[in-house]
């Protein structure tokens, strides 16, 4: 019986002690967030990341870090700029994400564009899933639910050390996506791509380790996820990748489904995780601002390089 009242209507019950208050006043707060016209809504997630640049100095280093490494061309004045117009992109991000979890579809389905559907409608026919190949940019979440308004997927996620956030959006991802699966869930994975079902999946973060090799991104050795490639092989399914772009102007989300990879996987990891690399980084190019560099992408280095944070 305790099992059916966790995950009642009174599931909260449990999260009512005084450590979890902070984040109760911060989803009350984003949540009423949702319930404001657009523009005001992205007025607060620039005001969120002006706050957020001022104050999360540890974040705004390893951003500074990052863009350096990454846009050595850039003048010193680009590249501070860059890491501020980076700032708001996040703030965006958070208030993005209360959207994700409670706005409204009639507030959402009008705000975006999504082309290229018939290049997953296509890989989708070929009856062995598809991996919805993607980055973490600040519109991560967003992205994933307004293609969901389209498009039933699957989506992979990275477990919350707050029991609270983590249960709230757990309970998010289930009512907007068919399934929710933890990232280090291999067996759910393939299952849902045996299914032939589309899986969101993102391999751009540093999680070193056996499973990872260190290939070009943004001209540096970076150690980079070959999961990707090892799925697609062990599932047959076809690599499509999704990117989605914030509009300027407050104009919507522009979200694109390009054709499914061709000839991937080869018998080279390392030819595939440098494939897909440059893919993100041809992206990422794009949109510099949107791509979250408060990650410490370069943590893991080759024998002999330094630490650079």
């Amino acid at each position: 019986m305790a099992t059916v009242h966790t995950d009642s209507a009174i599931w909260w019950l449990r999260f009512t002690g005084p450590r979890f208050w902070p984040t109760w006043l911060m989803f009350a707060a984003l949540w009423l967030v949702t319930r404001l016209p657009f523009p005001w809504q992205m007025g607060v997630g620039s005001l969120i990341g002006r706050i957020a640049w001022r104050v999360a100095r540890r974040r705004r280093h390893i951003a500074e870090v990052n863009i350096r490494l990454c846009f050595p061309q850039l003048s010193e004045n680009k590249r501070a700029r860059l890491v501020k117009a980076h700032f708001l992109s996040v703030g965006k991000g958070v208030v993005e994400t209360a959207l994700c979890w409670w706005g409204r579809e009639s507030q959402l389905r009008h705000r975006f564009t999504l082309v290229g559907h018939d290049h997953l409608r296509d890989a989708l026919a070929q009856g062995h899933g598809v991996i919805l190949l993607s980055a973490h940019f600040t519109t991560l979440e967003l992205g994933g639910r307004l293609l969901a308004l389209d498009t039933p997927f699957h989506v992979l996620y990275r477990q919350h050390k707050n029991p609270l956030f983590e249960y709230v959006m757990q309970r998010a991802r289930k009512r907007r996506f068919e399934k929710a699966i933890p990232r280090n869930n291999t067996r759910t994975l393939l299952s849902s791509l045996k299914d032939g079902m589309p899986v969101w999946y993102a391999p751009d973060q540093n999680h070193g380790g056996p499973q990872s090799v260190f290939a070009p991104f943004f001209g540096i050795s970076t150690s980079t996820l070959t999961t990707t490639a090892r799925l697609a092989n062990a599932s047959g399914a076809a690599v499509v990748p999704f990117f989605q772009i914030r509009l300027p102007g407050n104009e919507g989300y522009l979200l694109t489904l390009c054709p499914a990879l061709e000839n991937f996987p080869t018998e080279d990891p390392q030819t595939d995780t440098a494939r897909i690399n440059s893919l993100l980084e041809s992206v990422i190019r794009e949109m510099p601002e949107q791509y979250l560099w408060v990650h410490r992408r370069f943590k893991t280095r080759p024998e002999g390089e330094p630490y650079p944070y």
